[in-house]
């Protein structure tokens, strides 16, 4: 799949002068599902915007388990925080679909557009959707159950049931494999869901599934 400077929201404000100068100093990479972005630790030097698939943010801990912290879908700038700040990534992003990025020299970018009102607006709308996430990751992990994990992310995105297998669910959301089939298995004995022969799941019950998560 072709992709083009011009079909990114960020930068649909600028000139056709403006988008070659951006062209010199970026770059498509794609990826399969598996490949890693960045590492959590590493030095960033450039700026990354996913632009197709579905990019998973976690954190390592001592003994090796990964940390969910959030999935990003296009279009999304990831990472930008540790570009501006000039300190290692604190987390690593990985693919959970294929997927590509955009990668720009950030210097570059940092010399030549930051100066531009309307990239400097997106930036920090990237930046303020930032603090938004940090909050819910906090409200995720500290107050909600593995049974308000689960039904919140069926209401949110119950299409990712269809694209990934269920262990990388269970990863995403922090809870066991177990957990999570066993959740599903009584959202749709009390009819609150349903789930076909593909995995496709309808939602019977919205108001049901929303007192789960949303009271707590």
């Amino acid at each position: 799949m072709p992709y083009s400077l011009k079909d990114i929201p960020f930068f649909s404000a600028l000139d056709d002068q403006a988008l070659k100068r951006l062209e010199r100093i970026s770059y498509f990479k794609t990826y399969n599902a598996g490949e890693l972005v960045f590492y959590e630790g590493d030095m960033p030097t450039k700026l990354y915007i996913l632009v197709d698939g579905v990019l998973r943010l976690y954190k390592t801990d001592s003994k090796g388990h990964e940390i969910y912290i959030h999935q990003f879908t296009p279009t999304s700038m990831v990472g930008e925080l540790a570009n501006f700040e000039q300190i290692p990534f604190p987390a690593s992003a990985r693919f959970i679909t294929k997927g590509a990025v955009l990668k720009i020299e950030f210097k570059d970018m940092e010399e030549d557009f930051f100066k531009n009102p309307e990239i400097s607006m997106q930036i920090i709308k990237s930046l303020t959707r930032k603090v938004k996430i940090l909050s819910n990751v906090i409200h995720h992990e500290m107050i909600l159950t593995s049974e308000a994990k689960v039904a919140k992310l069926i209401d949110e995105n119950a299409e990712i049931f269809e694209k990934i297998k269920n262990n990388q669910i269970a990863q995403i959301i922090n809870v066991s494999a177990e957990t999570l089939s066993r959740t599903l298995t009584k959202l749709k004995h009390n009819k609150i869901i349903s789930i076909d022969d593909k995995y496709v799941i309808t939602i019977l019950d919205r108001d049901a599934l929303k007192k789960l998560y949303i009271d707590l």
